[in-house]
């Protein structure tokens, strides 16, 4: 599989294979940490009804999929208490769960619900965390990823990523044998796809607006490259670039009244950074015998990332958002391209090439030491989960797209994928406000 530069740069040369038409994503945990935290999440008492959502269900695999809690099975449950009276500390330390979950979920009405959940210190015998809710039944799924989020931080002192979404394209097959390309959105955990666009034509970069309700896409719907951005709740959209030429890889800045893109308008790919309001346009780079591309912006919004073959191979340069002189990132290899810059500043990931393949590797900004994160050699189009904790990306396996995350360490690896579904470019959301 070529990665995402290669693609940009052609343009039209996307190699995507035959998809469902919406794309259930399953999370698998594919590697883990030694170190996973034994946790007990007791089954929700449901006092006489049947919820439409298994909320314990929904805490558990999230937790679950980081791989760093390692929830004990049902059987091996000493007992199922609903509240804290019936808790009994001393059952729970035998079997060495460190945490505890309990919860009840309740309902008058069968169309509203209302649920709590207790977190408690098995060993110190104290609550850490707990909380009463009441939600329309449509709501309980997100409420599941809600506690799951208050649980993690709780107990990681990091974000929860349980509440967010993610983007990406797909493509299918219809039965007149005509190809049909979809931008979809889903659950963290891949749950509740939704189609965004349709068309008969690729789409390509979905970026995600900094409030999380915008997308910034391209789209050849119209014969030729054309950057949109669309608000998601109403579905309204609107073409910002579609300039002669080449119009791509779209980038929100971090206050949401910009986007860095590349454009061929004069020529040649350079960045460019358009004022969303009114539609300037600033030149940032300018060099003849390079292709500027893939811009990432720097968390103060100050500087931009970006890939360049400007010293005869794919590398990481930054320049002021304003224009100026470049300044080379990477070093290592022949072949860094892609960035993306964690939510923190402090790292930046890349697609790197070695030894024939493309991996995913971060760089430490402050000392420049790079560590490669993957194994497959087919991975492109990183994305950081806005906890700065996991990276996603596009992958392969046996011939088939999947998406794909690891730890920034390299100790958990998950695989988010479905029979016969093959998902490209990936983008994780930022947190909800």
């Amino acid at each position: 599989m070529a990665p995402k530069l290669i693609r940009s740069l052609a343009l039209m040369a996307m190699f995507f294979m035959p998809i469902q038409a919406s794309a259930v994503l399953k999370v698998e945990i594919t590697g883990g940490s030694d170190s996973a935290l034994p946790i007990a999440i007791v089954p929700f008492g449901a006092e006489g009804i049947k919820a439409p959502e298994d909320i314990t269900s929904i805490i558990r695999n999230d937790l679950e999929s980081t791989g760093r809690f390692a929830p004990l099975d049902n059987q091996d449950l000493v007992s199922r208490p609903t509240e804290q009276s019936q808790v009994n500390f001393a059952d729970w330390r035998l079997l060495r769960s460190e945490g505890l979950v309990i919860g009840k979920i309740s309902s008058q009405d069968g169309e509203n619900y209302q649920v709590q959940f207790q977190l408690f210190d098995v060993y110190r015998g104290q609550q850490l965390a707990g909380k009463r809710y009441q939600v329309p039944a449509s709501g309980l799924r997100a409420l599941g990823h809600q506690i799951a989020d208050v649980i993690y931080e709780t107990l990681t002192g990091e974000k929860g990523i349980f509440s967010t979404r993610l983007a990406f394209v797909t493509q299918i097959t219809a039965g007149d044998c005509k190809k049909r390309f979809a931008l979809q959105i889903s659950d963290a955990d891949g749950a509740n796809p939704r189609t965004v666009l349709q068309s008969t034509q690729p789409i390509m970069s979905p970026s995600w607006g900094p409030d999380g309700n915008q997308l910034a896409y391209v789209s050849f719907e119209n014969g030729k490259t054309e950057v949109f951005v669309q608000q998601l709740q109403s579905g309204q959209r609107k073409s910002v670039a579609s300039f002669e030429g080449i119009n791509s890889a779209p980038a929100w800045s971090p206050d949401g009244k910009k986007l860095a893109l590349t454009l061929s308008r004069n020529g040649n790919p350079e960045i460019y950074v358009m004022e969303l309001a009114n539609g300037d346009l600033i030149r940032v780079t300018n060099n003849a015998q390079a292709i500027d591309t893939e811009a990432v912006w720097s968390r103060d919004g100050n500087e931009i990332y970006f890939t360049s073959d400007r010293g005869g191979r794919p590398q990481i340069y930054k320049v002021s958002a304003n224009g100026g002189r470049a300044e080379r990132i990477s070093f290592e290899g022949n072949y860094n391209a892609s960035p993306d810059l964690s939510p923190d500043g402090s790292k930046l990931a890349m697609v790197h090439g070695a030894n024939g393949g493309f991996y995913i590797a971060v760089q430490d900004l402050k000392t420049g030491a790079m560590q490669v994160l993957t194994d497959s050699g087919r991975a492109e189009s990183p994305s950081f989960a806005p906890n700065g904790q996991m990276i996603l990306y596009a992958t392969e396996q046996k011939g088939s797209g999947v998406l794909a995350a690891v730890s920034v360490d390299g100790r958990i690896h998950q695989r988010l994928s479905e029979s016969g579904t093959v998902v490209r470019e990936p983008a994780w959301s930022p947190l909800k406000k």
